[in-house]
This record gives C-alpha cells, sequence and structure tokens, in this order.
C-alpha cells in the first residue's frame, strides 16, 4: 500500500468479476506512468462472485459497503479515500483507467471536479444505447446547464476526478444513480471550480446486462434536477399561470370574448380564476421548498432570498391578505345588493358570476396569504431559535 497517497482511484463494484482486475491493472499502469503517489480503492457493494478476491489479489484495498446503491457506494469510496484527489469511474472496462492524466493535471491546477465528457471524446460503436446518446444524456444534461448555470456538457459520465474535501464539504447525499447529478448540481450551486476533459467510452466488457436501468433511473436523475430547481418546478410555471389568470380573467370581467362561433364567457371566467389561484400556489410552494433547502442544507444560503423573505414580513403579509379578503367581502355585499334591487329573483348568470366569482377567489386568497404568512414566519422564528441554542 502507497504510503503517500495524493490520489485515490476510486471504483464501485458489485459482481464485476469479468472486468475488475483488467481495469485495476490498467489504473496501475497509469499510476507508474504519471509518476503518481496513489491508492487504488474497490468499493465493494455485496458482490457475490469472485470480485473481492480478485482485487485483493492485486493489492488494492477493498471497502464493504452494505447500504445498496451507486450512489451509497460512491459516497462511501468518498469518505474512506485516503488521497486528496479521487479519479472515480465504472469497473465496467467502459472508461479507460489507463488514460487519466487530464484529471490529473486539471485536479493539480486547483479544479475542485473534473468530468470527463464523452461527447467530445468519442462513443465508439456499441458502448452507449442509442435512445441514451440522442435523448437521454442531451436532454438531461441540456436541463442541468439551464436549471443550475453550469457550462457541462455531459451530466452523467462515469469517469470523474473530485478535491475530497471540497466534495464532502457540499454534503451529498442520494443513494442512487441520480448521486451523478447531484454532484454536479450542487458543486455549481456551491459554486466550486469545475471543468471538463474529453473521455472515450468504451463498449461494456461484461456479458451480464448493466445496472443501469434506462426509464427508472432517468426518470430519479430529471426529478433530481427538478427537486433541486425550485425556480423552475415551482415559481416559473407559478409566474406563468398568474399572468395568464390574471389577463384573462380581466378581461372576461369586463366582457365576453367572442371569436367565429366561439364564446368565452363566465365559464373561462372561473377556469382562468382558478388558473390564477393555482400559479399563486405553486409560486408560494416555491418560497417554502426554498427556505426549507436553504435551512436543512439542500441548498445554498441566498443573501436575496433571505432579503425577500425579511421584505415579506408577518405583518405586510397580514395587510396584504387582509386587503384581498375585505376586498372579496366588498364584492360579495355588492353582489347580494344588487340580487336584492331584482327582489331576490331570477339573475343573469352571464353578468351576476363577473361578481361572484373574483368576489369568492379573493376572499380564498386572502385567507391563503394570510395563513402563509403566518406559516413563514413560524418557519422563521424556528430557525432564529435554533440559531439561540447553538
Amino acid at each position: 500500500m502507497v504510503e503517500d497517497v495524493e490520489f485515490t482511484i476510486l471504483m464501485p463494484c458489485l459482481n464485476e468479476e469479468e472486468t475488475l482486475g483488467r481495469c485495476i491493472l490498467k489504473a496501475m499502469q497509469s499510476i507508474e506512468k504519471n509518476g503518481i503517489g496513489a491508492e487504488i480503492l474497490i468499493a465493494d457493494n455485496g458482490s457475490t462472485d469472485q470480485s473481492v478476491a480478485i482485487a485483493e489479489s492485486l493489492n488494492a484495498r477493498v471497502i464493504r459497503v452494505e447500504e445498496k446503491g451507486y450512489g451509497s457506494v460512491l459516497k462511501a469510496g468518498i469518505e474512506q479515500a485516503k488521497g486528496k484527489y479521487i479519479i472515480m469511474g465504472d469497473s465496467d472496462c467502459s472508461y479507460d483507467f489507463g488514460e487519466i492524466t487530464l484529471f490529473i493535471e486539471k485536479l493539480r491546477e486547483g479544479y475542485d471536479l473534473v468530468m470527463g465528457n464523452r461527447f467530445r471524446g468519442g462513443i465508439k460503436k456499441g458502448a452507449m444505447p442509442f435512445l441514451h446518446q440522442h435523448v437521454g444524456n442531451p436532454i438531461l444534461s441540456f436541463l442541468g446547464r439551464l436549471f443550475f448555470k453550469s457550462s457541462i456538457g455531459d451530466f452523467h459520465c462515469g469517469l470523474r476526478g473530485v478535491n475530497r474535501q471540497s466534495i464532502l464539504d457540499i454534503h451529498l447525499n442520494t443513494p442512487g444513480m441520480e448521486f451523478a447529478s447531484e454532484m454536479v448540481v450542487k458543486a455549481s450551486l456551491n459554486q466550486l471550480k469545475i471543468t471538463e476533459v474529453p473521455t472515450i467510452l468504451y463498449p461494456d466488457e461484461r456479458r451480464r446486462s448493466p445496472h443501469l436501468r434506462t426509464w427508472h433511473d432517468g426518470w430519479r436523475h430529471l426529478r433530481f434536477l427538478l427537486i433541486y430547481s425550485p425556480r423552475w418546478l415551482f415559481l416559473y410555471p407559478g409566474l406563468f399561470m398568474i399572468l395568464f389568470g390574471l389577463i384573462f380573467s380581466s378581461i372576461l370581467i369586463i366582457n365576453k370574448i367572442c371569436f367565429d362561433n366561439i364564446n368565452l364567457d363566465v365559464h373561462t371566467l372561473l377556469y382562468s380564476a382558478t388558473f390564477f389561484y393555482i400559479g399563486y400556489q405553486f409560486v408560494t410552494f416555491y418560497l417554502f421548498t426554498k427556505y426549507y433547502g436553504i435551512r436543512n442544507g439542500l441548498l445554498p444560503a441566498s443573501k436575496r432570498f433571505e432579503k425577500l423573505i425579511q421584505f415579506l414580513g408577518l405583518e405586510k403579509g397580514l395587510l396584504l391578505g387582509m386587503f384581498i379578503f375585505l376586498t372579496g367581502i366588498a364584492l360579495s355585499i355588492y353582489a347580494l345588493t344588487v340580487w336584492s334591487n331584482s327582489g331576490y329573483g331570477n339573475l343573469n348568470p352571464s353578468r351576476e358570476l363577473r361578481i361572484v366569482i373574483p368576489a369568492v377567489f379573493l376572499i380564498m386568497l386572502g385567507l391563503q396569504v394570510i395563513l402563509n404568512s403566518f406559516f413563514l414566519n413560524i418557519l422563521d422564528i424556528n430557525k432564529k431559535n435554533n440559531l439561540h441554542t447553538k
């Protein structure tokens, strides 16, 4: 075992006896070629074949990880690695551990995360399914760049290098395949220094099927990207719905919309008002999600968001909610007066519902603003209490 460990070459393993030995030998050649102090660490996730015996026969260090999942294995490997830098990759011969010089150079230059990019390096024939290569990976990587302002072109490359302490500091915790996305997302959110190097992807040399499940793991990646970007999941759709609902409701309150043989009347007004109300729920859920994420270390602190929460405040929320609520009550009284003047008889629905629908929704919205203001204040009180007890 190497005493002066600068690098750890980490390989997750689950029944990889067909390819693990070749990966270890390639890594050993790379260590010698680059003249680095390094260890080879195999994080085994319960292999029942000869994988562990092969690794130990080649003097690789083996740790056993009981919690199942790709993320669990890599997380344990990162925690137990002895090197300042870690280069990790799959142990199925899909990546050449003999060609990691660029990763070594970039990590020594001070980068916290060095990602391989298979689209720049090359994807050998049969190395990646058509759906993954032309649909899944490009779309998920595009969403990652869009949501998190990242420049990474390949979010899911299995060969990557990290500064161990920098990665430990951002507290990665997902257990499954989405760990690959979590690493890039949290590194971007925490403004770590990230770069990419071209990487060649080779066909998997195992005779059995891979652990990756296309639709299941693809959904887990997408779900993670959405959850960690409450702006795109809640705020932007909510603002769109509010704007759309407000414009249509305002027009329909004044008069119905007619074109060709289509008349949009109070029935459409009911839907557009509902659209506005749902949009409001989306925006408030964004506030709660963002606040919860920051408080629990899932999202990095944001001074702009903290100022927004302080600006909203309980008193302002109560005043705004009360104003909206009383406006709804006033409209309801006006509608009742109109009905009274008609002798409580039949009314013209097209005319009267233009008063009643806004009145009902303003009452609901006002009460919701009041309740949400109290809830945010409760969260804030809890945060301050936690700070005082530390």
